[in-house]
C-alpha cells in the first residue's frame, strides 16, 4: 500500500472547502490515515519546498503557505501518489481538467488549493516533516 501527502493549503482552508475536498478522495476509495490541522513555519515550509531554494518564487511561495492554517492529510492506496495528482489537477487551474480539485475550484495558479507529493520517494520524505510523530 502506497502513501502520499497532501496538504489544503491555506486558500482551501480560508475558503471552508476542506469537506468538499477531503469526500473527493474519500469517494475514489483512498483512505485517509492521518489528519491535523495548523498554521506551519515558516522552516517546516523552508524544508518542504526546498528543491525550490534558489528559483525567484521561492520566498513568495514560502510566505503563502506558512501565512495561514493548513490541513495535512495522509492518504494510503494503490498507486495512491499518481491517483492524488490526477484529482488534484494541473498546477494551473487554467490547464487542470474540469472535474478535478483545482479544476473545479482553483482561483489562481499561485492559489491552487492542493499539494501532493510528486513521487513515493518525495512522499515518504514530505510525510516525515510534516508528520514527525509518526
Amino acid at each position: 500500500m502506497e502513501r502520499t501527502l497532501v496538504l489544503l493549503k491555506p486558500d482551501a482552508v480560508e475558503r471552508r472547502l476542506i469537506g468538499r475536498i477531503l469526500g473527493i478522495y474519500e469517494e475514489k476509495g483512498l483512505k485517509i490515515t492521518a489528519l491535523k490541522m495548523f498554521k506551519p513555519s515558516r522552516e517546516l515550509v523552508e524544508a518542504h519546498y526546498v528543491e525550490h531554494k534558489d528559483k525567484p518564487f521561492f520566498h513568495e511561495l514560502v510566505a503563502y503557505l506558512s501565512g495561514g492554517m493548513v490541513c495535512a492529510l495522509i492518504i494510503e492506496g494503490e498507486n495512491v501518489v499518481r491517483t492524488v495528482r490526477k484529482i488534484n489537477g494541473a498546477t494551473d487551474p487554467a490547464e487542470a481538467e474540469m472535474g478535478s480539485i483545482r479544476g473545479q475550484f482553483a482561483l489562481s495558479k499561485q492559489e491552487n488549493l492542493v499539494h501532493a507529493s510528486d513521487s513515493p520517494e518525495s512522499a515518504e520524505r514530505e510525510i516525515k516533516l510534516w508528520f514527525p510523530e509518526g
